[in-house]
């Protein structure tokens, strides 16, 4: 089964008051399992970035002026995500950012029902709990040492984790579900075949179990049945 945890970064909350997506970061599972594929890109919103949105993340507008726009990349990160369930964390907010951008120009939105909300899933799991993503690293020991700011391709790698945790944890076995071929260094065909052992009772055997049947008093299969 394929998966991709998708993240984003923005200017703002609100795609339908001007803000656009700056960074875009996808991580493919397969079988739960990372593969080491990745799909990610900075983008130029063409617009300002406003001070608290910067202070997030830490992309200014020098930074992303030189970065290619959304329709330059499209093509490549639809092709990334293909029809693959998409993992993200609030979900509706990627979604909705993502199916903006597509809109602006004229691509087809990607349907909502494709998302899997982390948050949903931490919320069903630890009602009541924190569910950013922040508290679900600290819950489930996610070293996030390397978070100095929001990123999309490490929240998407942070993401990841979590959402194994939520499903249900890492599983040794898993492992051998990624792995592309299994050396067991031989097959059954190759085994040599043992000629077989020799059980029969020597002489010796047989005269001692006679006499210790011998010895026993009234043994059950001696004995007329009703007595």
């Amino acid at each position: 089964m394929r998966e991709i945890v998708l993240d984003t970064e923005t200017t703002g909350f609100d795609p339908l008051t001007g803000h656009r997506v700056v960074e875009i970061g996808c991580i493919e599972l397969f079988n739960h399992m990372a593969t080491g594929n990745e799909f990610h890109t900075y983008l130029n919103p063409e617009r300002d970035m406003p001070a608290e949105a910067e202070k997030v993340h830490g992309l200014s507008i020098t930074f992303l002026s030189d970065k290619p726009l959304f329709v330059a990349i499209a093509e490549d990160m639809l092709a990334f995500i293909g029809d693959s369930p998409i993992i993200a964390h609030n979900a509706s907010f990627d979604m909705n950012f993502i199916n903006a951008e597509l809109t602006r120009i004229g691509r087809q939105t990607l349907p909502s029902d494709r998302a899997i909300d982390t948050v949903t899933l931490a919320r069903r799991k630890f009602p009541g709990a924190q569910a950013s993503l922040d508290a679900l690293c600290r819950r489930f020991q996610i070293d996030t040492s390397a978070r100095g700011k929001h990123g999309a391709l490490l929240d998407a790698k942070l993401l990841s984790q979590v959402y194994l945790e939520l499903i249900g944890g890492r599983q040794p076995g898993l492992a051998l579900a990624a792995s592309e071929t299994i050396d067991v260094g031989h097959s059954a065909g190759d085994r040599s075949v043992r000629p077989a052992r020799t059980h029969a009772p020597t002489a010796e055997e047989l005269a001692a179990h006679g006499s210790f049947v011998g010895a026993l008093k009234n043994p059950i299969w001696l004995r007329v049945s009703g007595t």
